[in-house]
Order: C-alpha cells, then sequence, then structure tokens
C-alpha cells in the first residue's frame, strides 16, 4: 500500500465557543491530488493550517512524510500556499524568490524564478515591493514563491481569489504540471471546475467530514454555492 504523505490521527481544533474542525483522521497517500471542499467556516483554512504547522492543534496530531507537522523535516517536504500571503515589508519580489529559493537549498533559481514571473505576468514587477500590490498581484507573488522551492507536498488555499484569468490558468498549470512529477496536493478551493481535475474530493461542513470520495459535481456545487 501506498505510503500516506499527509495523515492526520484525532486532529482537532476548538477555539472555546465551537469546534472548528472535529477529530479528524485522514491518510492522503503520495502522489494523490485533492480537492477540499466546503462552505466558508467549514474548518478548510484551519485544517490546512494545522497541517502546514501554522496552527497548533487541540489534540490529535499531524505527520507529514512520517515526520511531526512543523518540524524541520516536515517544512522541508511541505510548501504552503495561503489564502492571504504575508510578505516581508522591506524585501522585493525578487529578493522573496532569491530567500524562498536558497532557504530551500536551490542553488541554480535565477532562471526558474525569471520563468515563474514571466508565466504569471509579473515578470517587469518583480524589483517591487509585494507590500504594495493589489490582491491579485499578491495572490501571483505567492504562487511564484510556492513553486520556486522544491516540495513533496503542495497545500493551497482559495488560490483563485483575485487571479485574473492568466493568472488562473497559470495556477492550474503549475499544480498539474507538479502533480504529475509525482507531488501530493491538497487543494482547498470554491472553484467548482478545479474538483474536476482532482483524484479525490474531501467535503467539510461546520467541521465534519461529510464526503471523502470520488469528486461529485453535484455535491460540490452544494457546499460552494
Amino acid at each position: 500500500m501506498t505510503r500516506p504523505m499527509l495523515a492526520t490521527s484525532g486532529l482537532e481544533k476548538d477555539y472555546g465557543d465551537a469546534p472548528a474542525l472535529h477529530p479528524l483522521d485522514l491518510e492522503v497517500p503520495v502522489g494523490q491530488l485533492v480537492a477540499l471542499v466546503g462552505h466558508n467556516g467549514s474548518g478548510k483554512s484551519t485544517m490546512l493550517k494545522m497541517c502546514a504547522g501554522l496552527l497548533t492543534p487541540s489534540s490529535g496530531s499531524v505527520k507529514i512524510d512520517g515526520n511531526d507537522a512543523g518540524t524541520t523535516e516536515a517544512r522541508t517536504a511541505l510548501s504552503y500556499l495561503a489564502d492571504a500571503p504575508v510578505f516581508y515589508d522591506d524585501l522585493s519580489v525578487w529578493e522573496h524568490l532569491e530567500y524562498v529559493a536558497r532557504l530551500h537549498g536551490v542553488e541554480e533559481w535565477e532562471q526558474p524564478a525569471a520563468d515563474l514571473l514571466g508565466y504569471l505576468g509579473i515578470y517587469e514587477r518583480a524589483d517591487d515591493l509585494p507590500l504594495t500590490f493589489s490582491r491579485g498581484l499578491k495572490q501571483k507573488a505567492a504562487i511564484a514563491l510556492a513553486f520556486v522551492r522544491p516540495f513533496q507536498l503542495l497545500l493551497v488555499d482559495e488560490p483563485f481569489v483575485g487571479l485574473d484569468a492568466r493568472g488562473r490558468t497559470a495556477l492550474i498549470d503549475l499544480i498539474d504540471q507538479n502533480h504529475q512529477a509525482g507531488a501530493t496536493i491538497v487543494v482547498a478551493t470554491h472553484e467548482l471546475s478545479f474538483t474536476g481535475r482532482a483524484q479525490r474530493m474531501i467535503v467539510l461542513a461546520d467541521g465534519q467530514v461529510t464526503h471523502d470520495g470520488d469528486p461529485d459535481p453535484d455535491l460540490a456545487a452544494q457546499h460552494l454555492g
């Protein structure tokens, strides 16, 4: 049996007033493309943040390729594209790309970085501060940062918000290319058209899994409306 790239055991988050995520036992095998579907507040972002090691669970655990979430080994394996990207105030897009690439041991990063910016349509903004960008431009810069480094697992949270047609096409192509190369990818999305590209669809409602199986366009539409 294929080993899980992502595994949760009793993963739970409770903010005090109500559970944001009920205990979750989940395995995502190596190389699978998963669409994570649910209304706002269903627990998608909470789940992804805990898997990325950015949010401490109330209970339970997350393993990334057998390593505890948040450890150096887990962070090396995982790239996370957030729904609200955060940048350093004083670094340009190009400086961000260099920092992330070198942090993950990529020495020959310049050409791949330039290719990513060109593909996303923001090459001419390489020397600008992403802090000054619009929502859509910030998202494009974040996409470039997510893909300039190597990863085994990619977690993506609502990636299409604010993107123009070129950005959406570029992101889907990058996801497809990396999936075909063997990466495991989990995408939380409201984009109905994307769910059909996935091999598996997980539906969250009020912090609980209500579907885990083949993509179902009708079911997805109920939870994306």
